[in-house]
């Protein structure tokens, strides 16, 4: 299973993920959020990352055109698009991108075809610690999923079982908002990727 580590906002927790062996990092670019960062200081972040890391910039309520400048300066990898944007919005921008599914319903998981990350539906965009209902996903393929939202080092064993292409945490290894938490990160990525 892959490991993306989201709300990153400072280059010792971006590189502790990566030596720990995250396969994703992503980037806030929310205002509202506490993982916020400016995209200026991301791209300063992105350029020492290693070659094998994939840079993920997250994007709430912004337009194709914005999305796509920004993608263009910061030369990250994905674009995940953390609003309800259907095709047409999609159709518009010039990168390799990301829907998130805010699953409110066991159906809500159904959209958009291809890879996608499955998140708890929360008003606030992400970050909340709340879980999507496990059971939603039994008895079907899961490959393509990342699955979001409440993941900690405690509960994430739980779900490999189900198949998933990967998991994204973000408040679940963290001491504060936007600080990492040395430990938490280490245990989180060892169990996923089997370690422990």
């Amino acid at each position: 299973m892959k490991v993306k580590i989201c709300g990153i906002t400072n280059y010792e927790d971006a590189k502790l993920a990566c030596d720990f062996g995250a396969d994703a990092l992503g980037f806030v670019f929310y205002k509202p959020s506490p993982r916020f960062i400016e995209v200026i200081e991301a791209k300063k972040i992105i350029q020492k990352l290693p070659p094998f890391v994939t840079k993920v910039a997250l994007f709430v309520e912004m337009s194709a055109d914005d999305i796509n400048e920004t993608m263009e300066f910061l030369k990250a990898d994905i674009a995940q698009i953390h609003f309800d944007v259907d095709k047409n919005f999609l159709s518009k921008l010039n990168c390799k991108y990301l829907p998130v599914v805010r699953a409110k319903t066991k159906e809500d998981i159904n959209k958009f075809e291809g890879y996608k990350i499955v998140d708890a539906f929360v008003k606030e965009y992400g970050g909340s610690g709340k879980r999507v209902n496990i059971e939603w996903f039994e008895n079907r393929d899961n490959s393509k999923i990342i699955l979001a939202g409440g993941l900690t080092p405690e509960n994430v064993k739980e779900i490999k079982k189900y198949g998933f292409y990967g998991v994204d945490v973000s408040s679940g290894v963290e001491k504060v908002p936007g600080k990492k938490d040395k430990n938490k990160l280490k245990n989180f990525i060892e169990i996923v990727k089997g370690c422990k």
